[in-house]
């Protein structure tokens, strides 16, 4: 562990509290845990200028990895053309008059896209006349009518918050409630949006380190050709899509901490590790992110591909589970990022390893068979899989 990284994040379940109604009533009329909020319409004409002003800050953190295609932006256009209810988009007043959009983004950048002629429609199908044109290449009726429409906003203004963790806290609450509506929102991208800085950068960057894609079938760049994977082609791939891949990362770091996160939930304790994280010392960032990366080359070099796939009983048959399991990451990970200085000989010790890997599931099964998290079955699979490696690189020294 590294020193000065632990930071005891103890996560303790809710509890019931037990108020009389008169103490809830109370509560309610001051208005605690309320949110202050006014709304606006916005001329979409006006939408482009605003958005280049200083006074709209355009959080990429909130932006999830579910980006829209030409077709899903042109649909949008098309509702506008038709006087569909478009909804609001959803501000956080940062500072007096000044906002960051929380939710909407995808919504403000098609409608500035579409007014500058960067987008060209396509797939329409109520409108069909309409595909291949642009804002100003739209029949004058049509574009006047767009340009007469609203987009609604709902703004949580700044005396929502009196302190600067009250402010976090809201902006979460609503974040998350917001988008719960919609596509199923994931925890990481939830901590992306909420939880954003120098840890957070970290470990989007650490999620395209080679090693780890290749172990868990994500799209890499290729070295040999410059191939860059389209962001449609990461789509596809839910691990990506999902930021999975993130807070695979992340976990990474958060688990290398006391077991005590177990005492509840691992989200909860994700999340406040990630923001707890954000205000380590660059230094100390910069020395995590080798020894991810570090951990990561040395788990492929000597495991392969197939690193976090586990060894199966199916019936009286033993196979591969052909999928990657976080159960092995976290235990081999752990236990590969502490013996780090014995990477040459880990490297060495490759062929014998990937062999002898189903005989050590075989032996424990019942330890990686199942989804036990609590503390003692953690570490004792720790325990086991480092025992496993001391014999494997004693008999290649030998």
């Amino acid at each position: 562990m590294l020193k000065g990284e632990e930071i005891k994040l103890g996560i303790q379940p809710p509890q019931v509290i037990d108020r009389p109604d008169q103490e809830i009533n109370e509560k309610y009329v001051k208005g605690e845990v309320r949110i202050v909020t006014e709304q606006a319409r916005y001329p979409l004409s006006s939408i482009p200028q605003m958005l280049d002003s200083d006074n709209y800050l355009l959080r990429p953190e909130y932006q999830r990895r579910h980006r829209w295609s030409n077709e899903k932006k042109s649909r949008l256009i098309e509702s506008l053309v038709m006087n569909v209810p478009i909804p609001p988009i959803f501000l956080y007043e940062y500072e007096y008059s000044k906002y960051e959009v929380m939710d909407g983004l995808q919504r403000l950048s098609t409608i500035q896209e579409f007014y500058s002629n960067q987008l060209e429609l396509t797939g329409l199908t109520e409108w069909e006349e309409l595909n291949g044109r642009t804002h100003s290449s739209l029949p004058d009726r049509v574009r006047a009518g767009i340009d007469r429409r609203y987009l609604s906003s709902i703004i949580l203004l700044q005396e929502t918050a009196k302190t600067g963790d009250e402010a976090r806290i809201l902006k979460q609450l609503v974040f998350e409630r917001i988008n719960s509506g919609g596509e199923r929102l994931m925890p990481q991208e939830s901590r992306n949006a909420v939880f954003p800085g120098p840890m957070n950068e970290l470990c989007l960057s650490l999620s395209r380190q080679h090693s780890l894609c290749l172990m868990w079938g994500i799209p890499i760049e290729s070295d040999e050709d410059l191939f860059k994977p389209s962001e449609e082609v990461l789509l596809e791939n839910s691990m990506y899509r999902e930021m999975f891949d993130v807070e695979l990362v992340l976990r990474f770091f958060a688990f290398r901490q006391d077991e005590q996160y177990l005492r509840g939930a691992l989200r909860d304790y994700l999340d406040e590790y990630q923001r707890h994280s954000n205000r380590f010392p660059d230094s100390l960032r910069l020395q995590m992110g080798k020894i991810f990366a570090d951990t990561s080359d040395l788990c492929y070099d000597a495991l392969g591909e197939r690193a976090f796939w586990l060894w199966r009983k199916r019936g009286t048959r033993w196979n591969w589970l052909s999928r990657p399991t976080t159960i092995a990451y976290d235990t081999i990970m752990w236990v590969l990022s502490n013996r780090l200085d014995q990477a040459d000989k880990i490297r060495a010790s490759a062929t014998t390893l990937r062999a002898e890997m189903p005989r050590f599931y075989e032996q424990h099964y019942d330890k990686f068979a199942g989804r036990y998290t609590n503390p003692s079955n953690i570490v004792e699979r720790r325990l086991l899989f480092s025992l496993f490696l001391h014999e494997i690189l004693a008999r290649v020294t030998e």
